[in-house]
């Protein structure tokens, strides 16, 4: 009897100043691994990013300890974006899985990820702690909070699809993700990896997840997560301008324009009592002088009523050009994409 290939599974952990946990949870995941070697082979590759702390070495020490653990460095930290594609151009995997190197997903989210991604055949599978069966525990207040409307913002943005676009936890067909270019360099390389995903008309499954930050605060408050509440904010509305970048100025355009269509009412109507009063007082009561007295009267008025509809204007007018760039941008990303498969076959 013919023994069953098994599928490949890549580990990525990208690594920054984690000398507290590295080891404790690189062994926890190669226990795991061990586990269900009946049904997968595997890896794991560690990307330290320029840590300035013991990371460098221990992360040496696992690799020469383990024939299947690979480290690589990164001369300096490059950030989140940039430490993934570097592990990603280092795999070998039929499915890759990106895994926070704190366990704030634990090791059994790798099992179901793999089995989602080779049965559903899809070319990416998110973990989801905010879609109904998934849990969030022991998460700060404020930075749950961030997280799950951050979350919405993007979903909606991305056509309301996902419950998720921020996690790094998630599984990627191999070859898919290797040809892939990506170009964030930090947490903006989360949304951006479904988004070119979603242009290439990638199938993306979401499975429920829990995240839970209590490995992580076992290590003390000193340990600090690596994307800042403000850059978080600031990354997640970028991100969301990258899905669908005319609703950034549509949506204020026509809110602009629905204000200036009631202030130009007002125009017209003290344009019209100027007029009767010009006539009522026996005056040339022409529309040159009944303009010139209505907006002595009300010069305010006409000012917001002129600035509000040139601004409206030029807002869905950005908004229809947005609109035509990013169907530009989609079909030159997907064309260039296909051509560097077929170039990569050759």
């Amino acid at each position: 009897m013919v023994e069953k290939k098994r599928a490949r599974l890549s580990v990525v952990l990208p690594a920054f100043n984690e000398e507290s946990l590295i080891e404790k949870n690189v062994r926890e995941i190669i226990a795991y691994l061990e586990s269900i070697e009946d049904e997968f082979d595997w890896e794991i590759v560690i990307v330290n990013d320029g840590s300035t702390d013991g990371t460098s070495g221990v992360a040496t020490l696992l690799a020469k300890g383990h024939e299947k653990v690979f480290t690589v460095h990164h001369p300096r930290n490059f950030g989140l974006g940039q430490a993934m594609s570097f592990g990603f151009a280092n795999t070998t995997g039929d499915y890759v899985i990106t895994l926070d190197m704190d366990l704030s997903y634990d090791v059994e989210h790798i099992g179901k990820l793999a089995r989602t991604i080779r049965d559903d055949r899809a070319r990416m599978v998110l973990a989801s702690p905010y879609m109904d069966g998934g849990t969030i525990r022991n998460v700060p207040w404020l930075r749950r909070t961030l997280s799950i409307w951050g979350n919405r913002f993007l979903s909606y943005f991305a056509k309301g699809r996902f419950s998720t676009l921020t996690c790094m936890t998630r599984a990627y067909d191999g070859p898919f993700i290797r040809s892939l270019n990506l170009r964030a360099m930090g947490m903006d390389a989360m949304p951006e990896t479904v988004y070119k995903a979603m242009i290439l008309k990638a199938s993306i499954d979401e499975i429920p997840a829990v995240l839970d930050w209590a490995p992580q605060l076992e290590h003390g408050t000193a340990r600090r997560s690596s994307m800042r509440i403000m850059h978080h904010i600031f990354t997640t509305i970028l991100s969301g301008f990258l899905f669908r970048p005319f609703l950034f100025f549509i949506l204020p355009g026509l809110l602009l324009g629905a204000f200036s269509a009631h202030v130009n009412f007002w125009v017209f109507a003290h344009f019209f009592e100027a007029l009767a009063e010009l006539r009522a007082s026996g005056a040339a009561a022409t529309l040159s002088n009944a303009l010139g007295l209505a907006y002595q009267q009300y010069p305010h008025t006409f000012v917001f009523g002129l600035m509000t509809a040139v601004l409206a204007v030029q807002l869905m007018g950005l908004g229809i050009l947005s609109l035509q760039n990013k169907q530009y941008f989609e079909e030159l990303f997907h064309l260039g994409s296909r051509r560097n498969l077929e170039m990569k076959r050759r």
